[in-house]
Order: structure tokens, then C-alpha cells, then sequence
């Protein structure tokens, strides 16, 4: 059995392991599920006619259960807000799209039949990322985001006029200075970080109240409230050793 990982994006987060079967579920994010070898069967809900294919677009919202026992499966949630969410949500035709034989072959060459950081973020890069509109992001942008996840461990003050004065920008143009620069507004970024960082911990076995405490949430209900959210999942479904029933694997390997 495959090792599970996983790889975290501003926006993102992405998740690989042996693959397995979710019940019905739906989340506010757009979620990719793709095997590296094998394939898996993908339907809206119970009673509806399996769809086989080896990957696959979900729009954020949709009702959406799959199998992919006996497959190495990798699984993308990905901010729907995003510049990045918006683009996929853009060539989406149905709820439930299948992703084109020479695409899914063009992505197993670049993920591997055993994938790792390395080659996820490559195909990020590469196939997923490449059609963005370039932007160039402000200097003082650049310095906030390079300081963020530290700001965090530290959990200093992350308001709006702490950050912009890290910009060295009046509040209202360093909130159109993140947007531009980085795709997604501040406070959905920060949230992204504070749920990276308390699902990694939970992942290595800290109490939701701890994790909760540590990336920032006000307690335990508000870290469950937002993993209901955002992944669809609370996070006793992350205790070690056990598969998130959505798929966020139980290992954690931060790039």
C-alpha cells in the first residue's frame, strides 16, 4: 500500500494515497480526483449510474460520492474563490466532468504512477497552473506572503491594518494589491493557511482544541465548522491511522 501525502497551495490543498470509497458528500471547493494507475467510478448519489473514467471535475456544492479502491488516487481541493478555483470552475460543462484521455495520460507522465512533492507541484505548475493570466505581484504583497506562515507560528496579529503596514500600504490598496498579486483576497488565503497548518497537526495526532488553539480558530467548533466548509470533512476524521471519509489521506508532508 502507497504511502499517503500531501501538498499544500495558497489555495489548495492536495492529497495522494492508495485509493478507497466515500459515502455522498459535497463541499464549497473544487474538487479534482485523478488515479495514477487503475481508474475509478465517480455519481452524484446513490441510485445514479456510475461514471468510469480515470479522472475528474467536481463543481464546488455538488453532491458527489466515488470508488477508487484497487487505484493510487489523488484528490485537489481547491478554493473556489481562487483565481485558480475560478479558471477550473470555468471549463466545467456538468456538476460531474470527466477529464479527456490525452489530458489524464499527459498527467500521469508528469505525476508518476507513485507521485511525490515534487512531481505534484511540477504538474500543478505545469498543467494546471499554465493558462493563469501572468501577474506580477507588488513588492510589498511579496513581503507579506513571505512572512505569513511565520506570523502564524508565532500567532501575532494577522488584522488587515498589521499586514498592510508589512506592505508599507494604506489598508484599502493593500487589499487590492493582495487580490491582484496573488488570485485569492487576504482573509480566504489566511483561512487557507490556518487549515493547512491545523490539518497537518491533527494528522499527527493533536486534539481538534489544540490544533484549533495553535492555527488560530477560536476553538474546536469553529475549526470543525470551517473543515465542514471548506473539505467537507470534521476533523476527528483526521486522527492518525485512519482515511478522512472525503480522502484527505493521514501523513503530512508541508513544501
Amino acid at each position: 500500500m502507497m504511502r499517503p501525502q500531501s501538498f499544500v497551495w495558497p489555495a489548495a490543498l492536495i492529497v495522494w494515497g492508495s485509493g478507497f470509497a466515500t459515502a455522498r458528500h459535497r463541499h464549497h471547493c473544487v474538487q479534482l480526483v485523478a488515479t495514477t494507475d487503475g481508474s475509478l467510478r465517480i455519481r452524484h448519489k446513490p441510485g445514479d449510474r456510475w461514471k468510469r473514467c480515470g479522472a475528474a471535475l467536481v463543481r464546488p456544492d455538488a453532491d458527489h460520492e466515488l470508488d477508487a479502491r484497487g487505484a493510487t488516487l489523488l484528490i485537489g481541493f481547491i478554493d473556489a474563490e481562487s483565481e485558480w478555483g475560478a479558471a477550473l470552475c470555468e471549463t466545467l460543462r456538468a456538476d460531474i466532468s470527466v477529464i479527456g484521455g490525452r489530458r489524464l495520460s499527459r498527467w500521469r507522465r508528469t505525476l508518476g504512477r507513485a507521485p511525490d512533492a515534487r512531481r505534484v507541484e511540477r504538474w500543478v505548475r505545469s498543467e494546471l497552473l499554465r493558462h493563469r493570466r501572468p501577474v506580477k505581484i507588488h513588492p510589498g504583497v511579496d513581503r507579506v506572503v513571505r512572512s505569513l506562515r511565520e506570523r502564524l507560528e508565532r500567532r501575532e496579529n494577522l488584522s488587515l491594518r498589521s499586514v498592510s503596514a508589512v506592505a508599507g500600504l494604506s489598508p484599502s490598496h493593500f487589499m487590492h494589491a493582495f487580490t491582484e498579486s496573488v488570485g485569492v483576497p487576504l482573509r480566504p488565503y489566511i483561512l487557507w493557511l490556518r487549515l493547512q497548518r491545523a490539518a497537518c497537526d491533527l494528522i499527527h495526532g493533536v486534539t481538534a482544541t489544540e490544533a484549533a488553539h495553535t492555527a488560530g480558530f477560536s476553538d474546536a467548533a469553529h475549526l470543525t465548522r470551517t473543515f465542514r466548509r471548506m473539505l467537507g470533512v470534521t476533523p476527528t476524521q483526521l486522527e492518525l491511522g485512519k482515511r478522512m471519509i472525503l480522502g484527505v489521506l493521514p501523513a503530512h508532508r508541508d513544501v
